[in-house]
């Protein structure tokens, strides 16, 4: 976004950034492991706030084939440190993007907080 005196703001790409623990994760170096494994076919990871670390890794898969969130969390841990895994997986038919097709990470945080919301409460 470029303000009124030009000042140019980014928007999003900041928030891309998770932060558990006081680490940084960066989401895309989460994202390139997971699309290593044959059955992922497309994935997004965003933060979600949690009250103890801060933010934990969430990734939104979408599968090619069968696989389960054992089988993705082993795979990580052959191919990145154990503390930027995703504590959580969930399996989507598609990931919601823009009309270039960019993945709308925004969306994503929505949707995950819809779903992390505690049932009945």
């Amino acid at each position: 976004m470029l303000d009124a005196d030009g000042f140019l703001t980014l928007l999003d790409r900041s928030k891309d950034l998770v932060v558990s623990g006081g680490t940084n994760i960066y989401p895309r170096e989460v994202e390139e492991a997971l699309l290593t494994h044959p059955a992922v076919h497309e994935v997004s990871v965003i933060g979600r706030p949690d009250a103890e670390w801060g933010e934990v890794v969430v990734a939104y898969v979408v599968r090619r084939g069968v696989v389960d969130e054992r089988e993705l969390d082993a795979h990580c841990l052959q191919h990145i440190a154990r503390f930027k895994r995703p504590k959580h997986y969930r399996f989507v038919d598609e990931l919601p993007k823009n009309n270039y097709g960019k993945v709308l990470k925004t969306a994503l945080r929505e949707l995950d907080a819809r779903e992390a919301r505690p049932q009945g409460g």
